[in-house]
């Protein structure tokens, strides 16, 4: 049996039939219930600690991910899933960390600017990984799409002046572009909802044994019924629903068009933040809206076409 052939024999029954614009609509969803994940992040971390959240927050999503999807993820669970459960829970992992480190010591509107430099840096991730060469729409589109996000994040000013919570935030987008790029390989190869599940495995371990050596220990505040509703949407919602529908998603969008899709996160956080929280919506923002939204359609629609010229 040849090398494709036994990567196609590798290939979940998620790979083969699946709809391309429901996995669009999936990665879109997963950016919504990210982008509302600031707000409830916001409410939790005033009585939990940063790791000791995410640790709940991975260990919460694998608990219920094993009782409800227990049937995909044993059968999953061989030696061959091992490098993958690794690779894509330590960059997973190493995004978060990274992220609030950073945010610590940088304006949340720099972070999201620098973040979101993920969508520039993924083609160039899939070209290292996969020798899949970015083609001049995705690189065009997510230089679109940065720029929407800065005008919608950056509200005081535009210097770049970079200090150490500068570059440790470029360090979350690098990161994060090769996360996507081996979650979009390995969603192909393995059952997208085992791959995730491993990930949360692995970085929910990670993320514990640094809250347990790093952080203080878990006290009443914690019991708070805001605190607890924040958690669970923070597990149920933005961690598990949304993680499975980006691996699902990864499985049938390329990384590259994929990342610029999830980059609208900054959109619907800006906007549950103005509903929800009272946010004022600038005229940078309303810019910031047209331009995120030019380079999702310059995307989706014209690989669509081409693929449609092919068949």
């Amino acid at each position: 049996m040849g090398l494709s052939a036994r990567i196609g024999a590798l290939r979940s029954r998620w790979s083969r039939s699946f709809p391309p614009n429901l996995a669009r609509l999936m990665l879109l969803s997963c950016a919504a219930l990210w982008g509302g994940s600031y707000l409830l992040a916001k409410f939790a971390m005033e009585a939990i600690p940063p790791q000791w959240l995410m640790g709940l927050r991975m260990i919460g999503a694998c608990l219920c991910m094993l009782a409800l999807f227990h049937r995909h993820i044993i059968p999953s669970l061989k030696p061959s899933i091992i490098v993958p459960a690794l690779v894509v829970g330590l960059t997973y992992w190493g995004t978060m960390v990274t992220q609030t480190i950073g945010l610590q010591t940088i304006d949340p509107g720099r972070s999201a600017f620098l973040t979101a430099a993920y969508c520039v840096l993924t083609p160039f991730a899939t070209w290292i990984v996969s020798r899949v060469r970015p083609k001049a729409v995705n690189l065009v589109a997510g230089v679109i799409c940065l720029a929407g996000v800065a005008f919608v994040s950056l509200k005081n000013g535009t210097s770049l002046s970079l200090s150490v919570g500068d570059w440790l935030t470029i360090a979350t987008a690098v990161i994060f572009s090769f996360n996507l790029t081996c979650l979009g390989v390995y969603a192909k190869r393995f059952d997208p909802i085992a791959v995730t599940f491993v990930q949360f495995a692995v970085a929910g371990v990670l993320f514990m044994v640094g809250a347990v050596c790093t952080e203080p220990a878990p006290n009443a505040g914690w019991l708070a019924p805001s605190v607890l509703a924040s958690v669970l949407y923070l597990f149920l919602g933005a961690t598990m629903s949304a993680q499975i529908m980006q691996n699902i998603g990864l499985a049938h969008v390329p990384p590259s068009q994929a990342s610029i899709i999830m980059c609208t996160e900054s959109l619907f956080a800006v906007s549950f933040s103005a509903l929800f929280w009272g946010e004022r919506i600038t005229w940078s923002s309303l810019v910031g809206f047209a331009l995120i939204f030019s380079a999702v359609l310059l995307s989706v629609i014209k690989p669509t076409r081409h693929s449609l010229h092919r068949n």
